[in-house]
C-alpha cells in the first residue's frame, strides 16, 4: 500500500492489498478500497512532463464501497454511501447512495448504508426501506435519500 503526502483518509476505512492513496485524495469516514483498486491524481499523463501542479481532487464521502480493480478517476466526488462495482470505471461524479457498474461506470440502481441494494427506479417519486434494518428511503426525482436525515 502506498499513501501520498498529500492525502486525508478518516477514520474506520478499510483499505485493502494493492491500493495506492495518491494526493489530492479524500476518504472520508468508514470508505471501503477493495483489493487492486485505482486511484488517479493527473488526467492526462506524461511521463516526460511533469504535471504535479495540475493534480486533480478527488473525493469519496463517507461510507462509499469502491469494489476490487475498480478505477476512480481524478476530479470526482462519490456521493455517501455509494457503491461503485469491482471493474468499474469511474469518470464523473456519483450521487449518494448510487450503485455503479460498467466502464465508463453508469448507474444502475440504489443502495441503503447497510449495503443491500434498494428496489427503486432509477428517476421518479418513490420509497423503500432496506430489508436488514427497516431504514425508508426515499427518492425524488434522481436523488435518493434516507427519511429522518
Amino acid at each position: 500500500m502506498f499513501v501520498g503526502n498529500k492525502t486525508s483518509i478518516g477514520d474506520h476505512c478499510k483499505i485493502q492489498n494493492n491500493v495506492s492513496v495518491y494526493d489530492n485524495v479524500t476518504l472520508e469516514e468508514g470508505v471501503f478500497c477493495g483489493p487492486s483498486m485505482v486511484f488517479t491524481n493527473v488526467y492526462n499523463p506524461r511521463s516526460l512532463i511533469e504535471r504535479k501542479s495540475e493534480y486533480r481532487n478527488t473525493l469519496v464521502k463517507k461510507g462509499v464501497t469502491l469494489g476490487a480493480n475498480c478505477t476512480i478517476v481524478c476530479g470526482t466526488t462519490i456521493g455517501e454511501y455509494a457503491f461503485v462495482g469491482a471493474g468499474a470505471v469511474v469518470n464523473k461524479d456519483v450521487k449518494p447512495y448510487a450503485l455503479m457498474v460498467g466502464v465508463p461506470a453508469r448507474q444502475v440502481g440504489w443502495m441503503s448504508e447497510y449495503g443491500e441494494q434498494l428496489d427503486l427506479p432509477l428517476q421518479g417519486r418513490a420509497e423503500a426501506a432496506c430489508q436488514h434494518t427497516g431504514a425508508r428511503y426515499v427518492l425524488e426525482g434522481d436523488q435518493l435519500t434516507k427519511k429522518g436525515t
